[in-house]
């Protein structure tokens, strides 16, 4: 009933993790650290695979390493636009 929930909690603490990894978390809110943490997860575990340990049905390193990939390309397109 409640998983979508778990989820959304699970994704918000990966896009802190993959936030502070870049050093971007203090610019991300807590809305694009949850995007980030969910579809980093999707990205990671398309890429990976899903070992490792699992947490609300994400496999945490591939989601983790997703997410810091996904970090990386936003802030790097986010900021040749401001240029």
């Amino acid at each position: 009933m409640f998983g979508w929930i778990w989820s959304l909690i699970v994704g918000a603490i990966i896009g802190v993790i993959a936030g502070a990894i870049t050093n971007k978390g203090s610019s991300m809110g807590w809305i694009a650290n949850i995007a980030a943490g969910l579809i980093g997860s999707w990205l990671g575990q398309a890429l990976l695979g899903t070992w490792g340990p699992q947490l609300a049905g994400m496999a945490l390193i591939p989601s983790i390493a997703g997410a810091v990939i996904l970090v990386i390309i936003v802030s790097l397109i986010a900021g040749s636009s401001q240029k």
